[in-house]
């Protein structure tokens, strides 16, 4: 049951995806283009995400676990450190360039889009790098 609902979780997130043009690399390049052509259609797009997720994190805050009982550890750390700035500018630069984020770049994916491909790769080379990185910077 659990598989079954992730997938169908999975499949209403991807589809609202493409409904909503987040995974459209012109749509999200549009609307980061402040100075120029500016499509604020996204902005309205998060803000529906905010709102429909306020609740249920209320709740999930309250409660401290799911509706299936499992308990939930949400993050508590609000310091802004270098990890977080980098890390921080490097999603909005590469977000920037491609067009996508994480989720919507393997939504595109599933579209067979070539460059969310390149964006994919690029994305676990990446994370595969920042994993290296960390566990050289731990054995020090």
């Amino acid at each position: 049951m659990r598989v079954l609902t992730a997938f169908l979780a999975g499949l209403i997130f991807g589809f609202g995806l493409i409904i909503s043009g987040m995974a459209n690399p012109a749509k999200v390049l549009g609307f980061l283009d402040l100075f120029g052509r500016w499509d604020p259609s996204l902005a309205l797009v998060m803000l529906g995400a905010i709102a429909a997720a306020f609740a249920p994190m209320q709740w999930i805050q309250r409660s401290g676990h799911t509706l299936s009982g499992k308990p939930v550890t949400l993050p508590v750390t609000r310091q802004i450190d270098r990890r977080l700035i980098v890390g921080s500018l490097l999603f909005g630069t590469g977000w920037g360039i491609a067009g996508f984020c994480p989720g919507p770049a393997l939504v595109a994916v599933g579209a067979g889009m070539p460059q969310a491909f390149v964006f994919v790769l690029a994305m676990l080379a990446g994370m595969f790098l920042l994993q290296l990185y960390e566990r050289r910077a731990s054995a020090r």
